[in-house]
C-alpha cells in the first residue's frame, strides 16, 4: 500500500535502537492452526476406516481397478521406479535435514526426527490393531493377499514417518524441496500399488497418519517463535521512508481473546518530526484468540462476524479500510500513514502519533458530561455512514490531551453494517459509560446526542452475549460484589433482629407457660424472616443493565424491552447433544442385541419388586433432604418435588439439576435462601461421604466372601491404596491443594454451621442418615431385582456385589456431563455386573430395566409434578 511521505535514504550510521523493556518473546508458541489441523487430521482417518468399513463394494472395486491398471505396467520401469523411489525417498529429508543444519536450524529437525518417531509407533499400533481387532472390511480395505503367503502391511512404517518429518520441519513451505519429496513419494507410491504390495486405501491412511502425526507433534511441543523483534520493525521503518531512532513498547495493552489479536503497539521516534505510532500484526498473534472467536461466531446467529482466520494481507487491508472510511465520515480516528510487511509473517501499521490516555486509565472525576457526548458524537458518525466499531469497549477509547474523544481498534469493524450491528454499539457504548459514569448519564448523554428512538431501539439488545467480553467479566465481577453486599446486609440484619428480641425478652423477664412459649417461639420466627425480607428488599441492588433499561423506559414508555434472541446454540445443548447422540448409540447398540425372548421371558414378580422400591427411592430421597432443613417443610409434598427432580435429570446432569430443583423449592416453601443452599449442601456433602463409606464397606464384604478369614481381596486393598496415594498427592502439591480447597470450600459454603442446627435436633438428624441408607438401599434392591427378573434362579451374586456395582456406577454417572448420566451409567453398571460373574446376556437386560424404571418411566410424572408445583409456585 502507498504512504503518503516519499521514500528518504537514511544515513549510512544512523542510530537504531530499541527501548530495554520490551518483553522478551517466548521461543515458542503454539499455533491454533497447528491444533485444527490436527483435529482435521484426525476426522479424515475416522472418514476413511468409515468408508473402509461400511463401503466394501466401492474399496473392492476400486482395487479391482487399479489391478486392472497396473497390469500392463512393464515389469523393467516398475523395478527400477521402485528402487530409485525407495534410495530417493530416504536420501531427501537427509539432505534436507543437512541443509537446514548448515543454517543452524537444528531446532526444526529434531521437531521432526520426534515426529517422525511418533509416527512410527502410531503407525505399528494401526498395524497391530488391523491385524488383531479391526472389523474384516477394514482388513480387507487396507491389505491384500502376497504371493508368498500372508497379508501386506495396512500401514507403511516408513512412508508415515517420512511424511510426518516433512511436515513438521516445514519442507512443504519450500517449494522447490517440497516438489522433489512429492515427486518421490508419488513414484513410491505408484510403484507399490502396481507392484501389489499395498492398497490405495492404505496409502491414503498412511499420509493421513503422517500428516496428523506430524502437526500434533508441532502443537504439542510448540513451533519456534518467528515474531519480528523490535530490530525487525525499525529495519521495516526505514525500507518505506522513515528514520526512527528508537522504538518504545507502549505499555497497558492487554491480550484478551477478544482484543489480543490487535497487535504489539510501539512509539517511534524519528531523527525529524513528530513521533509515531507502529501497529506490529504477526500469524501468532493475530490467532490470539482465534477459538473464542469461533465459538462466538458458532453461537451467535442473526448477525456477522468476521471470518476466525484471515490472512494477514486480508487484516491489514480491512483495518486502513476501516480507518479512512471513519475518517471520511467526520468520525476521530487514528491517520494511517503507511503500511509494509515485516517478512512472510509479519505486517506493520504506522500511525500519526496521538497520545493521551483509555477511558480505562481516566479517574471517574476525568470523564465529564462533555467528554462523555463527544464519545457520543463519535459514534453517530459512524453510524451516519453505516459503519460498525464492533468493541466500544473503554480501552477502544482515547482522549488526547486537548480532551477530544478519539475511537481506535477498528480492525474488528464492519462496513456497509446491518441495523441490529449497529444497536448492538449503542448497547455496548452504553454499558461501558454506565460503568464509569452511572446509567443515568450514560443515556441522558445518548438520548441528546442520537435522539431517544435510537436509545429506546438498543433495548432488545442490552444483554450480557451481546457485550465484548471484557464487559462481561466486569459485569460478572460487579454482580458478585453487589451479591456479598446483599448477604452482609441479611446477616446483619438477622443479628440485630436476635439482638433486640433477646434484649426485649430481658426486659420483660415473664413467667410464661409452655403455649405461651411456643407461640412466642412462632411470633419470633415470624417477625425475624419478616425483618430479613425487609433488609433484602432494602439491600438488592439493580444490575447495571436494569438501570440502563429503567432510565430509558423513563423517557420512552412504550419501548420494546424483551431481549432479542441472539443465541444460535448454548454449551449446555451442544454437550448434550453430543453426550446424548453417544448414549443413544451405546444405548440401541446393548437393545440390539438383547434378543426380545430375553425380555418376554421375564420374571415379572421380581419386575413388580423393582417397580416398588424404584417408588421407595422417592420417599427415601425426601427424607434424606428434610432431615437437613430444620425449618418445617411438607413432607408429601417434599416427595412430589423429588419425583419432579426425575424431570429436571433429563435436561441437565443429575448432580446440577437435582441441588437447583431442591435449593429453589425449599426457597418457596419458606426456608431462606442462604440456608436453602446450606441444606441442599449439607446434604449432598454428606451424602458424598455416604456413598464413600457404603462404597468401601461394601467393597470390603465383597472381598471377604470367598475366604473363611475376615480379610478383604487385593484388589480392594490397591484401590484403597491407590485412593490414598491419589489424596497424598493432592495434599503435598500447594497448587493443587489450594484448588481442591477453594473448590470444596465454595461449594459447601454455609454447610458446618448447619449440620450444627440439625445436630441439634436428634430427630432430623436421625431422618437425614435413615433417608440416605433407605435411598442407597432402595436402588440396590431396585437392581438387584432385575438383575433377578431375568435369572430365572440361577444368580448367584451377592447384595454386597451388587451394592458396589451400583455404588460405583452412581458415582460414575454423577461425574457425567450427559443429563441422568446417560450413557456413563448404562457401561458401568454392565461392566460391573459382569465383572463380578454375571453373564452379559443377563447383565445387559437388567440394567435396562433398572435405568427404565429409574430414569425413564418417571419423566412423565416428573413432568407432570413439575407443571403442578410450578402453577403452585413451588418451584
Amino acid at each position: 500500500m502507498a504512504h503518503d511521505r516519499p521514500p528518504e535514504r537514511a544515513p549510512a550510521h544512523a542510530p537504531e535502537r530499541v527501548s530495554g523493556d520490551e518483553p522478551l518473546l517466548a521461543a515458542r508458541v503454539h499455533r491454533p492452526s497447528d491444533l485444527m489441523r490436527l483435529l482435521i487430521g484426525v476426522l479424515a482417518i475416522a472418514v476413511v476406516l468409515g468408508i473402509a468399513a461400511f463401503a466394501h463394494g466401492t474399496t473392492s472395486g476400486l482395487e479391482q481397478d487399479i489391478n486392472k491398471g497396473a497390469g500392463g505396467a512393464p515389469d523393467v520401469f516398475v523395478k527400477i521406479a521402485g528402487l530409485v523411489s525407495s534410495i530417493a525417498v530416504l536420501l531427501v529429508p537427509v539432505a534436507f535435514a543437512i541443509e537446514r543444519l548448515v543454517k543452524r536450524d537444528g531446532l526444526r529437525i529434531a521437531d521432526g526426527v520426534l515426529a517422525a518417531v511418533l509416527a512410527h509407533g502410531v503407525t505399528l499400533a494401526t498395524d497391530l490393531w488391523v491385524a488383531q481387532a479391526a472389523p474384516g472390511t477394514i482388513q480387507d480395505a487396507l491389505t491384500q493377499p502376497q504371493s508368498g503367503g500372508g497379508l501386506t502391511d495396512p500401514v507403511h512404517n516408513y512412508l508415515a514417518p517420512v511424511i510426518a518429518y516433512m511436515t513438521a520441519v516445514g519442507m512443504a513451505r519450500r517449494p522447490r524441496w517440497r516438489v522433489v519429496l512429492w515427486v518421490v513419494l508419488l513414484l513410491d507410491a505408484f510403484t507399490m500399488l502396481v507392484a501389489g504390495y499395498t492398497t490405495a486405501f492404505s496409502i491414503i491412511l498412511t499420509v493421513l497418519i503422517g500428516w496428523t502425526v506430524a502437526y500434533g507433534t508441532l502443537y504439542a511441543v510448540g513451533s519456534p517463535n518467528v515474531r519480528p523483534t523490535g530490530q525487525t520493525l525499525l529495519a521495516g521503518l526505514r525500507r518505506v521512508g522513515f528514520r526512527p531512532v528508537t522504538a518504545l513498547r507502549a505499555e497497558g495493552v492487554p491480550e484478551s481473546a477478544d482484543s489480543g489479536d490487535r497487535g504489539r503497539r510501539y512509539i517511534v521516534t524519528l531523527e525529524d518530526g513528530p513521533p509515531l505510532d507502529v501497529t506490529v500484526v504477526d500469524r501468532e498473534q493475530q490467532a490470539h484468540g482465534f477459538f473464542y472467536r469461533a465459538w462466538r461466531r458458532l453461537t451467535l446467529r442473526t448477525i456477522t462476524t468476521r471470518r476466525s482466520i484471515v490472512s494477514l494481507r486480508q487484516a491489514l487491508e480491512q483495518e486502513a479500510l476501516l480507518a479512512y472510511a471513519a475518517i471520511a465520515a467526520g468520525a476521530n480516528a487514528p491517520k494511517l500513514i503507511a503500511t509494509s510487511e515485516l517478512g512472510p509473517d509479519a505486517v506493520m501499521l504506522v500511525y500519526e502519533h496521538l497520545g493521551g490516555r483509555t477511558l480505562d486509565s481516566l479517574d471517574d472525576d476525568e470523564i465529564t458530561d462533555e467528554l462523555v457526548r463527544s464519545a457520543w458524537r463519535q459514534v453517530k458518525a459512524l453510524q451516519s455512514r453505516r459503519i460498525a466499531h464492533r468493541r466500544l469497549a473503554g480501552d477502544a477509547i482515547l482522549v488526547d490531551r486537548s480532551g477530544r474523544v478519539i475511537l481506535t481498534d477498528l480492525r474488528g469493524g464492519e462496513i456497509a453494517a446491518g441495523d441490529l450491528v449497529l444497536r448492538m454499539d449503542i448497547a455496548q457504548l452504553l454499558t461501558t459509560l454506565g460503568l464509569r459514569v452511572g446509567a443515568e448519564r450514560a443515556v441522558a448523554a445518548a438520548v441528546e446526542v442520537l435522539g431517544p428512538d435510537a436509545i429506546a431501539d438498543c433495548l432488545p439488545l442490552l444483554q450480557p452475549i451481546a457485550l465484548s467480553r471484557s464487559t462481561r467479566a466486569e459485569l460478572r465481577r460487579l454482580a458478585r460484589e453487589r451479591s456479598k453486599r446483599e448477604r452482609e446486609a441479611v446477616l446483619a440484619a438477622s443479628e440485630a433482629a436476635k439482638q433486640a428480641r433477646a434484649e426485649a425478652r430481658a426486659q420483660a423477664n415473664l413467667e410464661t407457660d409452655r403455649k405461651a412459649a411456643r407461640a412466642e417461639k412462632q411470633a419470633d420466627k415470624k417477625a425475624e424472616k419478616r425483618a430479613l425480607d425487609e433488609a433484602l428488599d432494602e439491600a438488592r441492588e439493580e444490575d447495571l443493565l436494569a438501570q440502563i433499561r429503567q432510565q430509558v423506559l423513563l423517557i420512552r414508555p412504550q419501548a420494546p424491552v424483551e431481549p432479542v434472541r441472539l443465541e444460535r446454540i448454548k454449551p449446555r445443548t451442544l454437550v448434550s447433544l453430543i453426550a446424548g447422540a453417544v448414549a443413544a448409540y451405546f444405548l440401541l447398540s446393548q437393545i440390539a442385541r438383547t434378543p426380545l425372548s430375553t425380555i418376554s421371558e421375564a420374571d415379572w414378580r421380581w419386575v413388580a419388586a423393582a417397580v416398588f422400591f424404584s417408588a421407595l427411592s422417592y420417599v427415601a430421597a425426601a427424607m434424606s433432604l428434610l432431615g437437613f432443613v430444620p425449618e418445617r417443610v411438607g413432607f408429601w409434598r417434599t416427595v412430589v418435588a423429588q419425583v419432579a427432580g426425575s424431570f429436571v435429570k433429563i435436561v441437565a446432569p443429575a448432580a446440577v439439576g437435582g441441588v437447583a430443583l431442591n435449593t429453589r423449592f425449599l426457597q418457596r416453601s419458606g426456608v431462606r435462601p442462604g440456608l436453602a443452599v446450606a441444606s441442599v449442601g449439607a446434604s449432598q456433602l454428606f451424602g458424598l461421604g455416604a456413598h464413600i463409606l457404603l462404597l468401601l464397606a461394601f467393597g470390603y464384604l465383597t472381598g471377604t466372601e470367598k475366604s473363611q478369614s475376615f480379610t478383604p481381596s487385593r484388589t480392594v486393598i490397591a484401590g484403597l491404596l491407590t485412593v490414598a496415594v491419589l489424596v497424598l498427592v493432592v495434599t503435598a502439591i500447594p497448587f493443587m491443594r489450594k484448588f481442591v480447597s477453594t473448590r470444596l470450600r465454595s461449594l459447601f459454603a454455609g454447610v458446618v454451621p448447619r449440620m450444627l442446627d440439625v445436630l441439634q435436633r436428634p430427630l432430623k438428624l436421625l431422618t437425614g442418615i435413615g433417608g440416605m441408607l433407605l435411598l442407597t438401599g432402595a436402588f440396590v434392591f431396585c437392581l438387584d431385582a432385575s438383575v433377578r427378573a431375568f435369572g430365572h434362579g440361577d444368580v448367584t451374586i451377592s447384595y454386597a456385589s451388587v451394592a458396589v456395582v451400583f455404588l460405583a456406577g452412581n458415582a460414575l454417572g454423577s461425574a457425567a456431563p450427559t443429563p441422568g448420566g446417560v450413557g456413563a451409567v448404562e457401561g458401568a453398571l454392565t461392566f460391573g455386573l459382569v465383572a463380578v460373574g454375571l453373564p452379559i446376556e443377563v447383565a445387559t437386560p437388567a440394567v435396562l430395566l433398572f435405568r427404565l424404571l429409574t430414569l425413564w418411566l418417571p419423566v412423565l410424572p416428573g413432568w407432570i409434578c413439575f407443571n403442578w408445583l410450578t402453577k403452585r409456585e413451588a418451584l
